[in-house]
């Protein structure tokens, strides 16, 4: 009885680690790629001051991909 409890699973658990999983995965490669396009932002400031606007345009876009991760997350639970 004891081996047969083990394995079984809970959905509700793995349910719990896809979520974690699409957010946090979600997280890092948007912060991968803002890292480069910020660096990239603050050069171009550096030459011309009138590109802060597209700079910051431009290092807010990747942020739409954790929403999308959080919004597959709350599907998955």
């Amino acid at each position: 009885m004891v081996g047969e409890e083990m394995m079984m699973m809970d959905p509700s658990g793995l349910k719990a680690i896809g979520a974690g999983l699409a957010v946090g995965l979600a997280g890092i490669g948007s912060g991968l790629g803002e890292k480069d396009i910020g660096a990239a932002a603050v050069g171009a400031m550096t030459e011309k001051e009138e590109m802060f606007g597209k700079g910051l345009i431009m290092t807010v876009i990747p942020e739409s991909i954790v929403i999308f991760g959080l919004v597959v997350a709350l599907l998955i639970s």
